[in-house]
């Protein structure tokens, strides 16, 4: 990576690689990847019924287990839908973020010397309950039976069976089993 290059390009061939695609026919798979991802996000998104939610986010490749449920206005990583897995009887609430990836994507300068794209994937557990306006980031492991209370980030793991709360959340209380 040289200074001159286009960060757009840069972020664009991180992309094909990540994916596999090649040179000639890469660019447009990619951009037809990501319109039918934002297609697809957008309307689990915007959707009042979980279930259909949860069919729009399975279909662009997020592992979605049985009796789940996802508020509306939840956001699920648009680049790497693949990377997140959610496993059986998971409630996640409105307004919540969950992100595979940290890429510094307009700042040349950071994504060359600090912080290159980062892939990490999350796992939230059987059971485990996120409330409405959390956010979990890049290699989080949201522990089965968990809670993530209103409004906290989810930086690394969870245990199984806790309360966390906070940025970052931290656990104040192990539920008894």
């Amino acid at each position: 990576m040289d200074d001159t290059e286009d960060i757009s390009s840069i972020n664009e061939k991180e992309l094909m690689e990540h994916y596999g695609y090649g040179k000639i026919f890469g660019k447009l798979q990619l951009r037809l990847r990501f319109f039918r991802s934002w297609i697809l996000h957008s309307l689990a998104y915007f959707s009042p019924h979980p279930g259909f939610a949860i069919s729009m986010q399975r279909a662009r490749g997020v592992k979605i287990g049985k009796g789940c449920y996802i508020g509306p206005y939840v956001h699920i990583d648009l680049l790497y839908p693949d990377l997140v897995t959610i496993e059986d009887n998971v409630a996640i609430g409105s307004n919540s973020i969950i992100f595979a990836h940290v890429n510094p994507a307009a700042n040349i300068h950071l994504k060359k010397n600090h912080y290159p794209r980062k892939l990490d994937p999350v796992t939230i557990k059987s059971g485990a309950w996120i409330n409405p306006g959390c956010i979990i980031t890049p290699g989080t492991t949201m522990g089965k039976n968990s809670i993530l209370s209103i409004g906290s980030v989810a930086v690394g793991s969870i245990p199984d069976g806790c309360v966390a709360i906070g940025n970052p959340a931290r656990v104040i209380k192990k539920l008894d089993d």
